[in-house]
């Protein structure tokens, strides 16, 4: 204690400089602490960057490069689409005065009944184009524009189906549309087209079918898909060798003044009554093969089939302006 009062400037250098180095060491403490954490949060960074480093599209000069080349492709593509489409597209839809839908209805209905009975395909007694709940009532005219054009394409489809001449047209089912129950439609953000749909049951052969489905994409005014589709046999028993068909074998052409044998048959070998033997054998007389064309018809295949086939008529929106 005395040297402390003896020294008191030294003491109080000495204390201050212990409180000093304390503190030092404290706050020196601390901001290895900080280092600590921001080195290992730097660290956490740098390899959660290298990992984006590594994908394929990093905003690098090059990528944003390639991807605003790829976005203009991808621009381009779509606009050629939506003008590869433009002919379907209905310029208006207009409606019409009821009577005047009611009048085209009957007028395809006809048309169609003479076509299918040109073509010998039986049709339902009830059949009115789909439209069978208009038979006897007059549409809102509100919708008559929309149901007319899908008036149109059903006749056109049914038309071609005709053409293909089926055995029988067994059903034909319109499902009503949402506007005919005073519904609106409301087309989504990302639509470009609405489907109408329609069904069609017939039995007919394979080639019939295969006529059919063809015409579909031939259309043109109307894009028509195929939804859905179901082929059956009408025949559920594998064929027999009673369903084999045979050619007719040929008629015999009838004897005249002119034969050489007068209008009698002679075998081989024997002499006509009352005649002298030939100086040389008759040439052997071969009957024709039973069938000269065809043995056997073909039995595999030969059955109908009944399709049921469901499609879209599609409606397309007005196009869309790209961003």
């Amino acid at each position: 204690m005395s040297w402390i009062k003896e020294n008191k400037f030294i003491a109080s250098l000495g204390g201050a400089t212990l409180v000093l180095a304390g503190l030092l060491y404290f706050i020196g403490s601390k901001a290895a602490t900080r280092y600590d954490e921001a080195k290992l949060g730097f660290d956490e960074a740098n390899g959660e960057a290298t990992g984006f480093e590594n994908l394929a599209l990093y905003p690098k000069v090059e990528n944003d490069i390639g991807k605003s080349k790829a976005l203009d492709e991808y621009r381009k593509s779509l606009d050629s689409l939506q003008q590869s489409v433009e002919k379907f597209r209905p310029k208006e839809i207009a409606n019409v005065s009821p009577q005047s839908f009611t009048d085209s209805l009957k007028k395809a209905d006809e048309e169609l009944r003479e076509a299918f009975e040109q073509s010998k395909t039986k049709i339902p007694d009830a059949f009115f184009v789909g439209f069978e709940n208009y038979r006897t009532s007059l549409a809102q005219e509100k919708n008559t524009g929309l149901l007319n054009f899908q008036l149109q394409a059903i006749k056109e489809t049914l038309l071609n189906l005709s053409k293909a001449a089926p055995t029988e047209l067994r059903n034909l089912h319109r499902p009503n549309l949402p506007e005919e129950a005073n519904q609106p439609f409301a087309p989504g953000p990302n639509d470009v087209a609405r489907a109408l749909p329609f069904e069609i049951t017939f039995v007919g052969t394979e080639e019939s079918a295969r006529r059919f489905l063809s015409s579909l994409v031939r259309l043109d005014e109307y894009f028509i898909t195929i939804k859905g589709i179901r082929i059956t046999n009408v025949k559920k028993d594998p064929p027999k060798a009673a369903d084999a068909k045979f050619d007719a074998p040929p008629a015999a052409a009838a004897a005249t003044e002119d034969d050489a044998f007068g209008g009698d048959f002679v075998l081989p070998g024997d002499t006509p009554a009352g005649d002298q033997p030939a100086a040389e054998a008759a040439p052997e007389l071969k009957a024709p093969p039973a069938n000269s064309g065809r043995v056997l018809s073909q039995v595999l295949g030969s059955e109908e089939i009944q399709v049921f086939v469901r499609l879209d008529l599609l409606q397309f929106l007005p196009a869309k302006k790209l961003p």
